[in-house]
């Protein structure tokens, strides 16, 4: 199989999107069974050496148009390219497939991670709504068969864009192999003292943005003795959380993180004492699978996807309410024994996520399409 990606996502974004189209190449390469990858990508990145192997050619805009704008030929100009490559089918890692401006017969594959701009307008402005459902729906009406990340991001696929049931499968997603590598205490304890973390604390993963919720876990652990580590990009939210914490003189109590490698993240997980992911909504939640390889208890939101990655042996608070997610806190604080329980049952119910799995349902539905 030779297999065309639109690749913009895993060369332009350091975070969700981009990390699940470089686990979809790092697994597959892995094992070994696909012939080539064509990685279509708008301009040059820092992610290219990372990228770069003996079986993948990454496909730039080719001609002064499309070279001189790069997301058009991202949406309309690269069928042409695509077509001289031969290749099985093309996969949109991101939600969205290129437009045919002539028809061609080239199967194609698109990964729906969510709609929250659907079920959550109140994240989006009006206009991202608007070209982003125009996008989706296009790549669903048009794509061969879907791949979603969660049974509640096909559930939300069949209700808000109409797409056809019998198309659609579920495939988990993975997480980097850092996560599941047991680090010495000499490396965990360098971690500790680089980020100046305490032996013991709550953690928290994930852009610090309206729906991620990181307020409602500061205020659950105002009034303990509990540290608070928030590990994530800053966006406008993060005054709120910043304004918070200075009125409640919690300066001392919450740390703030970014900008670090992946082993840095991995040996921040390990360290931590309870992971706690209070989220109003995701198409999946990787930082919950990063958490159940790493050997955390896991506190999370108890509807929408959130229990298809945490599993039937974490905890579940309603996110709007921080005194049930401050109660789930102290009784793990409290009780060490429930952690090694919920931890153990955690690492075991997490290797359905492992690479060997998401490789064998990515190529049996490739398999399939053909």
């Amino acid at each position: 199989m030779k297999i065309a990606y639109d690749a913009k996502r895993i060369f332009h974004n350091n975070t969700g999107l981009g990390n699940y189209g470089r686990d979809i190449v790092r697994i597959l390469r892995n094992q070994g069974l696909i012939d080539h990858f064509y990685l279509f990508n708008t301009k040059k990145s820092e992610f290219e050496s990372c990228m770069t192997f003996n079986n993948t050619t990454i496909v730039y805009p080719k001609g002064w148009l499309w070279s001189s704008i790069p997301s058009l030929w991202r949406f309309i100009g690269q069928w042409k390219q695509v077509q001289h490559l031969n290749v099985s089918f093309y996969h949109g890692l991101s939600g969205e497939i290129p437009i045919q401006l002539k028809r061609n017969n080239i199967p194609k594959i698109v990964t729906i991670h969510d709609l929250i701009f659907l079920t959550h307008p109140d994240y989006y402005n009006f206009f991202d709504r608007i070209i982003y459902k125009i996008k989706f729906k296009y790549a669903v009406t048009t794509a061969n068969h879907i791949i979603a990340i969660s049974e509640q991001t096909k559930a939300d696929t069949i209700k808000y864009l109409n797409a056809d049931e019998k198309k659609i499968s579920v495939i988990y997603q993975g997480c980097n192999a850092a996560f599941k590598k047991q680090y010495t205490e000499s490396e965990k304890l360098k971690c500790r003292q680089k980020f100046k973390l305490p032996q013991q604390y709550v953690l928290n993963v994930g852009t610090l943005q309206e729906r991620k919720n990181a307020l409602a876990l500061i205020k659950a652990i105002n009034g303990t003795k509990h540290h608070l580590v928030l590990v994530g990009h800053e966006k406008g939210y993060a005054k709120k959380l910043h304004k918070y914490i200075a009125a409640n003189n919690l300066e001392k109590q919450v740390s703030f993180i970014k900008n670090i490698t992946t082993q840095d993240l991995a040996l921040i997980y390990q360290n931590a004492t309870i992971f706690c992911y209070p989220s109003f909504c995701e198409g999946f939640g990787i930082p919950i699978i990063e958490a159940l390889f790493s050997g955390l208890p896991v506190i999370t939101t108890k509807f929408g996807c959130f229990p298809e990655a945490a599993g039937p042996n974490s905890l579940y608070v309603n996110p709007s309410d921080e005194n049930e997610i401050r109660d789930k806190i102290n009784l793990l604080f409290e009780h060490p024994e429930l952690r090694v329980k919920l931890k153990e049952a955690g690492l075991q119910f997490v290797q359905k996520f492992s690479d060997e799995n998401v490789a064998k349902n990515l190529i049996n539905l490739y398999k399939k399409v053909l």
